[in-house]
């Protein structure tokens, strides 16, 4: 097939640890004003923040990517956990999607047919055709340890698709006051050159990150992160399931 949806996944998880990255910069001692957190810059916020989340045994990420190969937008909504596990949707724009599970050693994906045939684009027409009766809407499994499945492995372990965001030297500075989904949280305003980053952090409880907005060219995107410390509910399907590595051969 054209693309498979590990490499959209891959795309998903780059374009998460990008937003949560480090970015360069010093804080400054005039960015000390009143209120939630207060005496502390915006970019000691965006790193206490970044700790806080990093430090998290389990989330759920929703939000739009780009995705530089269609042009269009991948959607993910996703829960998982350090360890390794995660339950979600992936979503292609409106070119159809997919249901992705983790538990254990495997791996169960579930494609619709319109997912499929984005896919297919470019083989025949029969093999296309095949490939939808045999796998639209039915659950599929392989073993996770597989040379084909490492990097969607690697994208259901919250450490690994986090990585490399604890060590925040960040500029940010403070913006105002409001809610996500409810939750009071602080505005961070971010840049990096060109590239412009807002950040909501949590005010009560643990200084979360609840939401990141990239607004560049290298960048783009938003990513929602909430059900912090929540169990992932990575059940594996019930019923028939499809062993693409006994199919494989």
């Amino acid at each position: 097939m054209r693309r498979t949806a590990l490499v959209a996944l891959c795309l998903a998880a780059a374009a998460t640890a990008g937003l949560t990255g480090c970015l360069p910069g010093q804080n400054t001692a005039s960015d000390k004003p009143k209120g939630p957190f207060p005496g502390m810059t915006g970019g000691e916020i965006a790193d206490r923040a970044v700790k806080a989340t990093t430090a998290a045994g389990s989330l759920r990420m929703t939000g739009d990517v780009p995705d530089d190969e269609s042009k269009g937008t991948i959607h993910i909504d996703m829960a998982l956990n350090k360890k390794g596990e995660c339950a979600g949707t992936l979503g292609m724009g409106g070119q159809g999607k997919a249901d992705l599970i983790k538990t254990g050693d495997t791996i169960y994906m579930k494609y619709d047919e319109a997912f499929l045939r984005e896919q297919g684009k470019g083989d025949s027409k029969a093999d296309t055709d095949a490939v939808v009766a045999m796998m639209a809407g039915k659950w599929t499994k392989m073993s996770a340890t597989g040379k084909d499945a490492k990097d969607i492995a690697s994208f259901c372990d919250l450490g690994t698709v986090l990585a490399g965001a604890e060590d925040v030297n960040s500029d940010a500075t403070r913006g105002a006051t409001g809610t996500v989904d409810g939750t009071p949280a602080i505005v961070l305003h971010e840049k990096d050159g060109k590239d412009r980053y807002t950040l909501y952090v949590a005010t009560q409880g643990k200084p979360y990150l609840l939401k990141v907005i990239g607004t560049s060219a290298k960048d783009p995107g938003t990513i929602t992160f909430t059900d912090y410390e929540k169990p992932v509910p990575a059940d594996a399907p019930k019923g028939k399931v499809l062993d693409l590595d006994k199919l494989g051969g």
